[in-house]
């Protein structure tokens, strides 16, 4: 499912499309009430040029970038640094010139926003609220950037968790994608 209206995108931006909507799925398959995951994106044709073992690795690699010149990677990032919020972590990220973009997929709770009006202030006490809140909805949010620019989300419901019930589209978080983007900037 996409939200996009008319506008026409680029190749570069569709295979961004398709790199986090895998991103998802990959996560989407560890169920729900995971932490935050983050991903580098590196650019296919570039990975296979500094690293020519991984054609006999991933013999589909070679393909794919025929087929598709901006065809990417993503290479889950494993001992994160440690963090006690998401702002934290992605303060500590700093990404060497070789990683073209990066990804991070998360799971929030929202409200309807009347319901915020009666949140307490208490952090401790506004989770309690959240998480027993008859209007509450999880939500997965995976979104990845480009170091050069474009972005892409994906966003799935934890009522509506079906893979062919994924909102897509460049900029549905955000708030998300300039935190991510930030992690680029010197």
């Amino acid at each position: 499912m996409t939200t996009e209206g008319a506008r026409e995108h680029t190749l570069e931006e569709l295979t961004l499309s398709e790199t986090i909507r895998e991103i998802e799925q990959h996560v989407a398959r560890g169920g729900w009430d995971g932490p935050p995951r983050v991903f580098a994106i590196i650019r296919t044709k570039e990975a296979l040029e500094s690293s020519p073992e991984l054609a006999q690795q991933m013999p589909e690699l070679p393909a794919q970038v025929e087929a598709n010149e901006f065809a990417m990677l993503s290479i889950e990032q494993e001992d994160l640094p440690p963090a006690d919020t998401l702002e934290e972590l992605l303060g500590s990220l700093a990404w060497p010139p070789t990683v073209h973009g990066a990804a991070l997929v998360v799971e929030r709770v929202i409200v309807p926003p009347e319901a915020e009006v009666g949140m307490p202030s208490n952090p401790d006490e506004a989770l309690s609220y959240l998480a027993e809140h008859p209007e509450r909805e999880d939500v997965r949010l995976a979104v990845a950037v480009l170091r050069d620019g474009p972005s892409w989300c994906a966003i799935r419901t934890r009522r509506n968790d079906d893979p062919t019930q994924v909102a897509l589209g460049p900029d549905l978080v955000p708030g998300l994608v300039a935190a991510l983007t930030a992690t680029f900037e010197d």
